[in-house]
């Protein structure tokens, strides 16, 4: 279901939502349906289809559209991110697309030269730059240590203030919808800074189980990356986000959360609670709900 009928009061929005099955854009979409927006949700599987690395899906993704929320899977930093982002922008301005939502990251000197690719353009634009997400501990590469009981990562005492992924998209859909958000870079992260260890402790006494926090050489994580399995991009992108932006280079709380919504963002506590209560962590199967 990739398109959906908007209300009388959002008629006119037409919103094409990218990565509609990511963290992100999967809950950008639901909070976009909510509102009443006409909101096409696109992936390489979904008809129309969307393929990053495939120019000739774009046009009819495009097609009618008045905003996009853009997510550039794995991430705006890996290699080729910045010629795909200014050859989609250009394609989307062309198509008649009057505002962009770009989800970005801290830290990251490519994502920002994607940043100003969008800033660049003659339309309406919010960047969306966020911290790490929460959820890559629930649904995402960390899920499965947590279920097995141990965060075996090359990193201890950088803090990193970890955001909410609902969050973003709270913010994500004011933007592509709401007055008030046009040419703003709103930086977001959660309300507080944790390192990998205060988050195992965290993990720990809320589980009631030891969430063990293992140090491992940077070398030997990509080892485990390699025999575990994961495609060599997320492997790329792993290896680049310890080795090169957690560095203390974002151990600082930004306040892009509530110069949007007005409101504090979530912590991990509740975040955590939350999860516990869904049971992400119950099943046999790493990450998933019983």
């Amino acid at each position: 279901m990739q398109q959906h009928n908007a209300s009388n009061s959002n008629r006119s929005q037409k919103v094409l939502v990218i990565g509609g099955t990511g963290k992100t854009g999967r809950r950008v979409a639901e909070r976009l349906i909510d509102r009443g927006v006409e909101t096409r949700v696109v992936s390489r599987s979904t008809s129309p289809a969307f393929d990053w690395h495939d120019e000739s899906t774009w046009k009819d993704a495009l097609s009618g559209m008045t905003a996009v929320y853009i997510t550039f899977a794995p991430d705006l930093a890996v290699p080729g991110a910045t010629e795909r982002i200014q050859q989609f922008v250009d394609a989307a301005v062309a198509a008649g697309v009057e505002r962009l939502v770009l989800l970005s990251g801290r830290g990251e000197e490519e994502a920002q030269a994607c940043e100003q690719i969008v800033q660049a353009q003659d339309v309406e634009w919010t960047i969306v730059r966020s911290s790490w997400f929460m959820q890559n501990f629930s649904e995402g590469e960390f899920a499965g240590m947590v279920h097995d009981g141990a965060l075996t990562l090359p990193a201890a005492d950088i803090p990193e203030p970890f955001i909410d992924v609902n969050d973003i998209a709270d913010v994500a859909a004011a933007a592509l919808t709401e007055p008030g958000h046009v040419h703003e870079i709103y930086e977001v992260t959660g309300p507080r800074m944790l390192t990998f260890v205060e988050v195992a402790e965290e993990l720990s006494r809320q589980l009631e189980r030891k969430i063990h926090f293992h140090g491992i050489a940077q070398e030997d994580f990509d080892v485990a990356l390699s025999e575990a399995g994961l495609p060599k991009d997320i492997r790329w992108l792993l290896n680049y986000l310890f080795t090169t932006v957690l560095d203390g280079r974002n151990a600082y709380l930004c306040d892009g959360v509530q110069r949007a919504l007005g409101r504090d963002p979530a912590d991990f506590t509740d975040f955590v609670k939350r999860q516990l209560q869904q049971g992400t962590w119950d099943g046999t199967e790493p990450g998933v709900a019983a």
